[in-house]
This record gives C-alpha cells, sequence and structure tokens, in this order.
C-alpha cells in the first residue's frame, strides 16, 4: 500500500501570511490565509516594512492553524514546501525562516518553491485530471508570463511582458481612476457598469509575437482621463474602465491563443491573481474554444496568493527527490523556471 505524503505550504511573498497541508499532491486538507488588504488599503497599496512586520505576527499562528485544521500532527508531516522568491524580500524572509526552523526541528525536507510555478500548480487543485503537457498563462500585479509546461517539472517561457504586468497596469489605472486598494477587482467590478466600445485604448506591438507589454496602454488611458479634466470635459470612468478592461483581455487572450495553436495545445491553464477576472475567463475561454481547446482555471480564493498551490508545486518536486538545503536565502528577482 502506497504511503500517503503530506505537505505543508508556507507562502509570504507579499501581503498575504498563508499555510496549508495538501496530500498527495491534490488533495486540500486545510487552507489558512491572513491577509494583509485592509492594513495596506490606506496606503493605495503594499508598503513592504509593515509587510515583514505583518508577517512576523501571523506566520506562526496561521502555521498552527492549518495542521489543527487538517488534523495533521507536525511528525506526519512528509515535507516543508516553502516560497523562495519571486516577491518582497523580508516578507519572503519570514515564510522562509519559519519553514527552516519547523524542517530542521521536525528533520524533514525543505522544498523551496517558486512562487509563479505554484500559481501554475493551482490548476491541479481546480481539474483534476489535468496532466501536463498545457499551455499556462500567468497573470498577476508582478508577472505577465507564457509558459508551456511539458512535465510536471520542466517548462519552457515562451514571452513575458516588457515592462507593466497586467495585474500592475489595473492597479495604476485604479488608483488614477480613485478607486481603493486592491484597484482590479474594483476596476472589473466599474467596468460592468460601463460600455467596453466607448474609447479606443492602443496596445503595444511587438516584434516577439508571445510578449506583453502594458505600460503604453496604462499611460493612453491616464493621458485621456488628464486631457479630458484639463478640457473641462466630464470623465465617464465606467466607460474607462470597461475600455480598459476590454483593451488588456484582448492582447491576453490573442497571444495566448496563438502560442496555443502554434504549440498544437489543447489545454489552457490560467493562473496568478488576475485570474479571477470573470471577463478574462469567459472571454478566453470561448477564445479556447473556438481554437479546439479548453480553458482551466481555479477558484477564486486559488488564484490569489496561497499556500495550497505550494504545497501542492512541493508534492511533484518532494516525487522528483529535489530538495533544497538549510542555507537556502530568498531570491525576491527570481524568474520562471528558476
Amino acid at each position: 500500500m502506497k504511503e500517503d505524503i503530506y505537505i505543508l505550504g508556507i507562502e509570504s511573498s507579499c501581503d498575504e501570511t498563508a499555510a496549508a497541508v495538501v496530500k498527495n499532491g491534490r488533495e486540500v486538507l486545510s487552507n489558512v490565509i491572513a491577509s494583509q488588504v485592509p492594513v495596506h488599503r490606506k496606503f493605495g497599496g503594499v508598503v513592504p516594512e509593515i509587510a515583514s512586520r505583518q508577517h512576523i505576527q501571523a506566520v506562526l499562528p496561521v502555521i498552527r492553524q492549518a495542521l489543527d485544521e487538517a488534523k495533521v500532527a507536525q511528525k506526519e508531516l512528509t515535507a516543508v514546501a516553502v516560497t523562495y522568491g519571486p516577491g518582497l524580500v523580508g516578507a519572503l524572509l519570514v515564510g522562509l525562516s519559519a519553514a527552516k526552523a519547523l524542517a530542521f526541528a521536525l528533520d524533514r525536507p525543505l522544498i523551496g518553491v517558486n512562487h509563479l510555478e505554484g500559481h501554475v500548480f493551482a490548476n491541479f487543485l481546480a481539474e483534476p485530471e489535468l496532466e501536463p503537457p498545457f499551455l499556462a498563462l500567468v497573470v498577476s500585479g508582478g508577472h505577465t508570463s507564457l509558459l508551456k509546461v511539458t512535465d510536471y517539472n520542466a517548462f519552457s517561457l515562451l514571452g513575458e511582458t516588457r515592462d507593466d504586468a497586467a495585474g500592475e497596469a489595473f492597479d495604476k489605472v485604479a488608483r488614477y481612476l480613485g478607486l481603493p486598494y486592491p484597484g482590479g477587482p474594483e476596476i472589473e467590478k466599474l467596468a460592468q457598469k460601463g460600455d467596453p466600445s466607448a474609447l479606443a485604448f492602443p496596445i503595444a506591438r511587438l516584434a516577439s509575437p508571445y510578449d506583453f507589454s502594458f505600460s503604453g496602454l496604462k499611460s493612453a488611458v491616464i493621458n485621456y482621463v488628464h486631457s479630458q479634466v484639463q478640457a473641462g470635459r466630464p470623465v465617464v470612468k465606467a466607460d474607462v474602465a470597461a475600455s480598459f478592461q476590454k483593451t488588456i483581455i484582448a492582447a491576453l487572450v490573442n497571444k495566448t491563443i496563438a502560442a496555443a495553436r502554434a504549440e498544437g495545445l489543447t489545454q489552457i491553464a490560467l493562473a496568478g491573481g488576475v485570474a479571477a477576472n470573470k471577463m478574462l475567463q469567459k472571454t478566453l475561454s470561448e477564445a479556447a474554444a473556438a481554437a479546439g481547446a479548453r480553458l482551466i482555471h481555479p477558484a477564486p480564493i486559488l488564484c490569489t496568493d496561497n499556500a495550497v498551490m505550494i504545497a501542492s508545486r512541493g508534492y511533484y518536486l518532494y516525487k522528483a527527490g529535489i530538495r533544497s538545503p538549510l542555507s537556502l536565502n530568498a531570491a525576491p528577482a527570481l524568474g520562471l523556471g528558476g
């Protein structure tokens, strides 16, 4: 009889302190998240030093709660998986230090996990039958990337953003429109009241077919609003939000479908915080179906930062015999496949 594998995942790359226990890579036994959104909202974004202090206060209670809810004793854990990058260096170090201490005390393997790969692996929890190969679109506040997943531990980067990530553009436009942090969900909510065809915003054309650029789009939106205000003309914020969202989604969908066709892939996985955007899900799902492919995406709770995805990714690294030394350090600029 095969022995069950219990992985404790720990995530602290930005403003969520999270811990989870996952059994055999795909069965979620607990998922605990301590969000800092209310703390950072008054600043209009994440303040790194405050985030680090909040993680220090929350990390041990969150780990304890995750183990309690999973009904798994520390000694039953097979390994401890933790995000070591990319992210805010101070925030990463809190989770990493806790994971190292626990792994050392329990004499269990430490498994460092790339946060971006973790987002991709959230799809294995959403779709139990999902197997490589597939195409992954990772869309978050810090990253926008197209990734070909050829095996559980084999990835190739097809394209990425040259400047602002999609989520970053959402947040910056939201801030300029006077919407609260986090901006992405606020843009999506406001866009439902607007006309997506009201305004024509440009999107950058790049020589590389699968790379993205959203800085120009962000600037175009800001310049439009500024010129309207300077001229004393009204700004219909709902129309701005709807037109901006339509443009950014079109860029994401068009490049993703082109990559899927070129690579001959019929499965597309959506990952990252922006993956929770319902219009993106709908538009990409319809485009995938028209191209003879299907879209998989996690539930909203697994789109944003969480430790379930870290534990799941850690499981497949563990199965492959991949371990991390206790000297593992934070890698704030870690890329996909790193």
